[in-house]
C-alpha cells in the first residue's frame, strides 16, 4: 500500500526594511515594523531581520545610504534571502537601483497590499477592483521587467527591441485598464441596484483598521458566519446580514437593520486601491450609521482611529452619525511610562474604562469584547438608541 506523501510548501525568506523617521519615536517605529511583518506572514512569507537607519526620509535612490544597502546586499547573499520587503512604496527608479545590489525580490509596502488583496479576493467584483489596482500600479514600473534588454542600444534609426517589448506591454496594460474600468461599472450598477432596493430599511456598516474584530462582531450581532481570521485583510467583499434586536422594553418597537461588513483599513493604503474599492465602500457612504470598531489593545489603536478618519473623509463619508466601539477590552492593557508595561496595576474593567478619556470622545462611546461576548447588550441599546432617533 502506497503512503501519499503531502508536500508543504516553504514560506520565502523575507527581510524587512523601513526609514525611522527622526520626528517620531524608536517605539513607534517597531510597531510600524509589527505591522509589516503581519503583512508579510499573511502574504505567506517569514521574515528574518529587519534592517532600519535613522532619517529624516528615505534616500530618492537607492531608500538608504550606499553602507546601509550594501550591508543588506550581503546579509541576502549569505543568508539566502527570497525577497526584501519595504515599508513605503518605492519609485520604479529606486526599485532599478535596489536591484541591482541586492540579489532578491524587491517588494514595497503597496505591492505587498496588493499581493494579499489578490489572494483574498472572491467575487467578480473584489478580483476585478484588486486587478485594476494592480494594473494601475504595474504601468509606470514596466521598465524594471526588461533589463536583460537594456545592453542593446537605441538610437536614432535603431530603436531597440527592449524599448519596442516595453511600449507593446503600456499599450496592453493600459487596454487592460480601459476593460476593467469597464466591466467594473457594470458590476457597481448592479450593486447599486441592490442598493436601491434597501433604500427603505435602516443601514448601518461597520469600519475600523484592518483586523480589529468587524467579522466577529458581525457574526455575533448577526448570527451569521462571516469568515473571521487573525490575519490582515481577511475580508475584502462588503457583506451584508439583516440584524433584528428584541423589542425595546419601553417603547416596545422592534429594531430591524442592515449590517454590513466593509474591508479594513490600513496605514498607507496604495491609492489605487482606495479608488477601486470606492464602489465597495459605497456601503459605507450610503450607511445611516457607522460603528467605527477600535483594537483598544493594539499600542497604536489612537494612531488607527486617525487613519480611519482620514479615509472616510477621503470617501466622503464623514458626516455620519458614529458609534465608537472599543473591542478586545479583554487584552487591554496601557503603556506605563517605564520600560516595564506592567507596572500599573489598574484593573481595567467596564466601570474603570468609562473614566478614562475615551468614554469622553464623544456620547457615543461602548467598550467591548466581542470574543468574550462582553458588554455587548449595551452595544445593542446605543444601536437601538442611534436607530430610534433617525425615526
Amino acid at each position: 500500500m502506497k503512503h501519499q506523501v503531502i508536500r508543504t510548501v516553504d514560506p520565502e525568506k523575507a527581510i524587512l526594511i523601513g526609514v525611522e523617521p527622526k520626528n517620531v519615536p524608536i517605539n513607534t517605529n517597531h510597531v510600524y515594523l509589527d505591522e509589516l511583518e503581519f503583512l508579510a506572514y499573511t502574504a505567506g512569507a517569514k521574515s528574518v531581520k529587519r534592517f532600519t537607519q535613522r532619517l529624516d526620509f528615505p534616500n530618492p535612490k537607492t531608500y538608504f545610504g550606499k553602507g546601509k544597502i550594501e550591508e543588506i546586499a550581503a546579509y541576502v547573499k549569505a543568508n539566502q534571502i527570497d525577497c526584501a520587503i519595504f515599508d513605503d512604496e518605492l519609485t520604479p527608479s529606486q526599485i532599478r537601483n535596489l536591484e541591482e545590489f541586492i540579489s532578491c525580490k524587491i517588494i514595497d509596502r503597496s505591492s505587498l497590499i496588493l499581493d494579499i488583496f489578490a489572494k483574498n479576493a472572491r467575487t467578480a467584483q473584489s478580483r476585478t477592483q484588486v486587478e485594476l489596482a494592480q494594473s494601475e500600479y504595474l504601468l509606470p514600473r514596466l521598465t524594471r521587467m526588461w533589463t536583460h534588454l537594456q545592453k542593446q542600444k537605441g538610437g536614432i534609426g535603431m530603436k531597440g527591441p527592449g524599448e519596442k517589448e516595453i511600449e507593446t506591454d503600456r499599450r496592453v496594460i493600459r487596454d487592460k485598464i480601459a476593460k476593467l474600468k469597464k466591466d467594473l461599472a457594470h458590476i457597481d450598477n448592479q450593486s447599486s441596484t441592490r442598493r436601491k432596493n434597501r433604500e427603505s430599511q435602516y443601514r448601518v456598516a461597520l469600519v475600523g483598521y484592518t483586523n480589529v474584530g468587524k467579522s466577529t462582531l458581525i457574526n455575533l450581532l448577526a448570527k451569521s458566519d462571516v469568515l473571521a481570521q487573525d490575519k490582515l485583510f481577511a475580508t475584502l467583499d462588503s457583506t451584508v446580514r439583516k440584524v433584528v434586536f428584541p423589542p425595546d422594553p419601553i417603547t416596545y418597537q422592534p429594531c430591524i437593520f442592515l449590517l454590513s461588513d466593509t474591508v479594513g483599513f490600513i496605514r498607507k493604503l496604495p491609492h489605487q486601491l482606495i479608488e477601486s474599492f470606492k464602489s465597495t465602500l459605497a456601503e459605507v457612504i450610503e450607511a445611516d450609521i457607522l460603528l467605527h470598531v477600535v483594537d483598544v489593545s493594539h499600542p497604536q489603536f489612537e494612531e488607527q482611529m486617525t487613519t480611519v478618519s482620514h479615509t472616510l473623509a477621503e470617501i466622503g463619508a464623514s458626516d455620519k452619525p458614529v458609534i465608537t466601539i472599543f473591542n478586545k477590552i479583554d487584552q487591554y492593557h496601557p503603556l506605563a511610562s517605564s520600560d516595564d508595561i506592567f507596572q500599573d496595576t489598574t484593573i481595567y474593567d467596564i466601570p474603570t474604562l468609562k473614566k478614562t478619556w475615551m468614554a469622553k470622545l464623544n456620547h457615543n462611546i461602548v467598550f467591548i469584547s466581542a470574543k468574550k461576548d462582553q458588554n455587548i447588550d449595551e452595544l445593542k441599546d446605543l444601536i437601538r438608541k442611534n436607530i430610534l432617533e433617525l425615526r
